[in-house]
């Protein structure tokens, strides 16, 4: 069965940066995709981002394109968020998500608190 812990949350003034990591467990884990995903209080979850675990592709929500980016390292099965240029407006919980067939996220991590001061 495969697990997903997130770390690297934290707080951060804005304007500053974290790198959210998103370690999965076993030797063969191959996901179609690794997401991101975020739900701040009182509002639904939205999607962050998005990676291809085979070539390498990516796709960013319209709020985070040119801050944040998705990267991965297959050998270590883990997935990164790197945040850059954080705004208040990003505190949120901070969901990974793996999906094995692409027709739907088969696996969550516990989530990392992002907490953005102004």
């Amino acid at each position: 069965q495969v697990q997903l812990v997130e770390s690297g949350g934290g707080l951060v003034q804005a304007g500053g940066s974290l790198r959210l990591s998103c370690a999965a467990s076993g030797r063969t884990f191959r996901p179609y995709t690794m997401a991101w995903f975020r739900q701040a209080p009182g509002k639904e979850r939205e999607f962050v981002a998005r990676i291809f675990w085979s070539g390498g592709g990516t796709n960013h929500a319209d709020s985070v394109k040119g801050r944040f980016t998705i990267s991965k390292d297959n050998a270590k099965n883990t997935v990164y968020l790197q945040m850059n240029g954080l705004k208040p407006e990003d505190r949120a919980i901070y969901y990974c998500a793996a999906s094995l067939t692409g027709r739907r996220n088969d696996y969550w991590g516990q989530g990392t608190q992002v907490t953005v001061s102004s």
